[in-house]
């Protein structure tokens, strides 16, 4: 089969060929439909210390992590569950199932995980990829594959603001535009926030989380930009939300709250940061992160696109075959105007 292989941190993508994956006892193997290009393999495929950041990448790996597709081949031993020809998505690793992290839905934190875009599980910049069964989920007949794949982006949102404690009438400003910032816009509208400001350097990018739950964005390449959305949004924002992940933002966030305000760091810095707590502490700040998932946000997210609740589609910003996925990889890594890039094969 054809994928986007990564042959040396911090080289270009280059699809060739490689091998077909071939399944475990309760795997699922798929014909992908699509994946999106998600910044975290972005940051990862530049990370060359492996004291700084989260994951080292291997040479010869194949990320793409945020996919949906169409069942061709089932492990012998779940052929009582699942179908050729099943439409699904699936969590980006493969874990025990068994330990009480498993049960509990959070198979990332399982001792015994595979992670995507690993030597032994590839990732779905390709043709075909391998998924775990007990980590896929149906996709509803309405739901197509390009909005199965943008479940994943959606579930770290959820998460997100699941971790903020929003709550109905709160005024919310999202440091960057990117994927991860118009999620967060979406379920902040979703969950009732009243006035939600969107802030970035491109201001093409802001405007379009107006189309996502945003009331307001802000240039953030010009004058005061807690100025601006204090005004916006008739008051100080009492949320703060990181979505920028490089270092320095953090400090951003913080210099923006107001006092008492609750910040959440959503995005992804792969490197070392320098921060000053005093204005942190002197503002008595509530700080949390937000990493990933949990399955049943998974499942929560599916079905609110299935009943039409939800619509993420507005995030697409180009749609590209594998052909052309290593030049648009690279020339995400430069501020640009694109939101979501999202492979789409040929199915």
């Amino acid at each position: 089969m054809k994928a986007a292989v990564l042959q040396a941190i911090g080289s270009p993508l280059v699809v060739e060929d490689v091998p077909d994956p071939e399944p475990g006892l309760s795997d699922l193997i798929l014909r992908v439909g699509a994946c999106g290009i998600c910044g975290t393999d972005l940051h990862m495929s530049e990370n060359s210390d492996p004291n700084i950041g989260w994951r080292m990448l291997q040479p010869g790996c194949v990320m793409g992590h945020e996919f949906a597709g169409e069942v061709v081949e089932v492990g012998r031993q779940i052929r009582d569950d699942w179908r050729t020809g099943d439409r699904v998505t699936a969590l980006p690793w493969i874990g025990c199932g068994e330990c009480a992290n498993c049960q509990a839905g959070r198979g990332y934190r399982c001792q015994n995980v595979i992670n995507r875009a690993s030597a032994v599980l590839p990732g779905a910049y390709a043709d075909y990829c391998r998924v775990g069964g007990g980590e896929a989920i149906r996709l509803p007949d309405s739901v197509s594959f390009s909005e199965g794949a943008l479940v994943e982006p959606l579930a770290v949102g959820l998460n997100a603001v699941r971790r903020a404690r929003l709550q109905a009438g709160d005024r919310v400003l999202i440091i960057g535009a990117g994927p991860v910032g118009l999620t967060v816009a979406m379920w902040c509208r979703f969950f009732g926030a009243q006035h939600i400001v969107v802030s970035d350097l491109v201001p093409a990018r802001a405007q379009r989380s107006l189309a996502l739950g945003a009331t307001a964005v802000v240039d953030a390449s010009r004058g005061d930009v807690p100025a601006q959305a204090a005004d916006a949004a008739n008051g100080p924002p009492g949320v703060i939300f990181d979505c920028v992940g490089v270092p320095g933002s953090l400090q951003l966030a913080i210099d923006y709250a107001a006092p008492d305000a609750r910040v959440v760091v959503v995005g992804l810095c792969m490197a070392g940061d320098h921060l000053f707590p005093t204005k942190a502490l002197v503002k008595e700040l509530d700080i949390s992160f937000s990493f990933v998932y949990r399955q049943e946000d998974f499942a929560t997210v599916l079905h609110l696109l299935g009943e039409g609740r939800i619509n993420g589609a507005a995030m697409i910003s180009d749609r590209i075959d594998l052909a052309a996925l290593p030049e648009a990889f690279e020339a995400l890594k430069q501020p640009n105007k694109q939101i979501k890039v999202m492979f789409e094969a040929d199915n």
